[in-house]
């Protein structure tokens, strides 16, 4: 054993009761290749120390973790547009980086066995502050050859934009340039509030991770919370992203959660979803057969149904573009109010689908009284 289970294990306990393989598109490997490159060939020069390292500080900033790049593709086209106007006032500048890495603590897990093919990844967003791994888990990491990250001070009652998100953005690209990393394994995850935000993560950054594990905890998507990203990543969501829904058979509101966040995945065109339950388990940590099947299934390839999605998008594009007319009829019959309650529902329902288009119409209302 790497860890010292007796003293993780009571910390696990305690954080616990706290929050109460298709083919690539090429434009994600030249990023992914991209992000990783610069130190696979370094990662071999010496031995790689296994196991838990605790109170790791990374140095590395990523273009994925500015804050114009949150903005793009976390947040609706309108809500972007606000922050635009309001960071040009005097005063309201908003920083390059979000965050200043030399504060930022995190825990690795390195498994014991180093991969011909490079490691998989798992970037874990936590519920609660502290940076750990949870003991039990170190046996299904090893036996995926899976590297596990999380940051320290990321739990729930962290800001989720200037906090959560950037943490694990940053955790994958340090990941990425230390260790030689598979790009099609690279994984978001997270467990309660934090697999709602790791959701949020793996809907607007489709290009960097291929799947991610949803630990009690999930959410429907199109809403103010989960705003749907820019057309372009939308279509990698839909065609090359797992989910893996993994909650306790006896967790019945977050059982409930779940249900709601697929149909809703579904709605949205989003097929590749798998869910395993975890018996005689409530709203706490899993036991490592759950996760060894969730991980497995995070590994399976996705299996495309071009038609399918076609069909489903093609509703979609038609029922945006009638509201989108309306809201046109609106303001050329002299409604603009009743256009801009239109349109905020659309920004909201749709969000980077609409773009330009929602964009446009906001200009135009702007000169109207």
């Amino acid at each position: 054993m790497f860890l010292r289970s007796e003293i993780v294990q009571a910390e696990t306990t305690a954080l616990v009761r706290q929050c109460y393989r298709p083919r690539m598109p090429a434009r994600r490997l030249l990023l992914l290749a991209a992000l990783s490159m610069p130190l696979l060939a370094a990662a071999g020069d010496a031995p790689i120390a296994t196991g838990l390292q605790r109170d790791v500080i990374f140095t590395g900033y990523s273009p994925l973790s500015r804050s114009s790049e949150l903005v793009r593709r976390l947040l609706s086209p309108l809500n972007a547009l606000r922050i635009s106007q309001e960071s040009m006032r005097p005063g309201h500048a908003i920083r390059e980086q979000p965050l200043d890495l030399a504060h930022e603590k995190f825990a690795v897990y390195l498994p014991s066995h180093a991969p011909p093919h490079g490691y998989a990844l798992l970037v874990f967003v936590p519920p609660w502050p502290q940076a750990v791994v949870p003991p039990v888990w170190t046996s299904p990491l090893d036996r995926h050859d899976m590297i596990y990250v999380s940051a320290a001070n990321s739990g729930n009652d962290a800001d989720v934009l200037d906090r959560r998100v950037p943490l694990a953005l940053l955790a994958a690209y340090n990941i990425m340039q230390k260790y030689p990393v598979d790009p099609q394994r690279i994984y978001i995850g997270g467990f309660s509030g934090g697999s709602r935000v790791a959701e949020r993560i793996a809907l607007g950054y489709p290009d960097l991770f291929r799947g991610a594990l949803l630990l009690a905890g999930s959410d429907p998507i199109g809403s103010a919370q989960h705003s749907l990203p820019p057309a372009p990543l939308f279509r990698q969501f839909q065609d090359a992203m797992r989910l893996v829904y993994l909650t306790g058979r006896n967790d019945e509101d977050h059982l409930d959660m779940d249900t709601r966040s697929q149909q809703s995945m579904r709605e949205w065109c989003v097929f590749h979803l798998d869910t395993v339950s975890a018996p005689w388990s409530g709203h706490e940590v899993v036991a490592p057969g759950p996760l060894n099947h969730a991980l497995d299934l995070l590994d399976k390839p996705v299996q495309p149904d071009p038609g399918k999605v076609t069909d489903c998008r093609a509703h979609i594009d038609q029922t945006l573009a009638t509201q989108l007319q309306q809201v046109e009829d609106l303001l050329a019959n002299g409604k603009p109010d009743a256009a801009r309650l239109l349109l905020n529902k659309i920004d909201l329902h749709y969000g980077g689908l609409a773009a330009p288009h929602s964009s446009k119409l906001a200009e135009k209302l702007a000169t109207r009284p």
